[in-house]
């Protein structure tokens, strides 16, 4: 056996309300989803883990997260549908939860007055599992596949809480991503959104192998995808820039209906052109969020076009 690596036992670099700091207790996530133990192993280091690049291992992994931390009695998804890894996305929710707070006297706004928009739910429907389970929010989730939002009406129906917290709605137009999405007179305090950031499946592909080398130190020709994921889920013409492009020059029409949008951003030589394009619109407020999970640095892009008077206005109207 290998010399036991040094490690703490907390991920310091998750967000302070995360409930995923502590290193795993497989024990405790065998127990609330049994699935997961067949994939537990001890690793060169004698810790227990699981095979990371194993698709069906890494899915395990995340069901039994989301069952043992956020009150689910069911979630599943098939193949080959995007399972992310559930820190990283609840670490999303808790800053979108801190930039509401700066407008509302530093007090999280929580429960039903609270809506977020998720664009691109998925089946696996992650972000409004952890924003209703930690903050009670409503939710709108949007996409353009149709058996994604099949997928997730069926975990929304095994749980009694979740049809009048969770409304997903179909996207049928796949140039847009407000337009046909948010209603008239609609009001949402966050819009939350990880958009595919190839340009092609090529480029995915080829992304995948160059992760694959740098975590193993040897050439590899697999295209296989640890987390899974659609090709919609995964590439649009543009890449990640045209689509936060897009969306960005859409949000303009919402500019008073919603206080602040977001979207993360994977690659960090894309903020110099969003930024601009953010300034270019005429936001009045605009801000960047680092988040780190492991090795891995992302960050999310906010903006608003209400000023700070007129945000105050609206945490004391709808929050109140």
């Amino acid at each position: 056996m290998q010399p036991k690596k040094e490690n703490t036992s907390e991920k310091s670099n998750l967000h302070p309300r995360s409930k995923h700091r502590e290193r795993y207790d497989f024990e405790k996530l065998i127990a609330s989803c049994s699935e997961l133990k067949p994939f537990v192993h001890k690793n060169i280091y004698g810790d227990e883990s699981i095979d990371f690049f194993n698709p069906k291992a890494v899915k395990t992994l995340n069901k039994s997260l989301l069952l043992h931390f956020y009150n689910l009695q069911y979630w599943d998804i098939p193949e080959p549908y995007l399972c992310p890894p559930v820190p990283g996305r609840a670490d999303y929710i808790h800053y979108m939860a801190d930039v509401l707070a700066r407008v509302n006297q530093n007090l999280i706004p929580r429960g039903n007055k609270v809506t977020c928009l998720d664009i691109g739910v998925g089946a696996n429907m992650i972000y409004p599992i952890v924003g209703i389970s930690e903050y009670d929010w409503n939710f709108i989730g949007s996409d353009i596949d149709l058996k994604a939002l099949d997928v997730a009406r069926n975990i929304i129906s095994q749980h009694i809480y979740m049809p009048n917290k969770i409304d997903l709605r179909f996207q049928p137009q796949l140039q847009h991503i407000f337009i046909n999405i948010i209603h008239q007179k609609e009001y949402i305090d966050i819009t939350i959104c990880n958009p595919p950031f190839h340009a092609s499946m090529a480029d995915g592909q080829a992304g995948t192998r160059r992760k694959l080398n740098n975590l193993t130190g040897k050439k590899n020709n697999k295209t296989i995808l640890n987390f899974g994921g659609q090709e919609n889920e995964l590439w649009c013409e543009g890449g990640e820039l045209a689509f936060i492009k897009t969306m960005i020059e859409e949000s303009k029409l919402y500019a008073k209906q919603v206080l602040w949008f977001s979207s993360l951003v994977s690659k960090q030589s894309h903020l110099k052109s969003i930024i601009y394009i953010l300034k270019t619109i005429g936001v009045s407020e605009y801000k960047t969020i680092e988040m780190a999970q492991g090795n891995k640095v992302s960050r999310v892009i906010v903006w608003t076009y209400l000023t700070k008077a007129e945000q105050q206005d609206w945490a004391k109207t709808r929050w109140k």
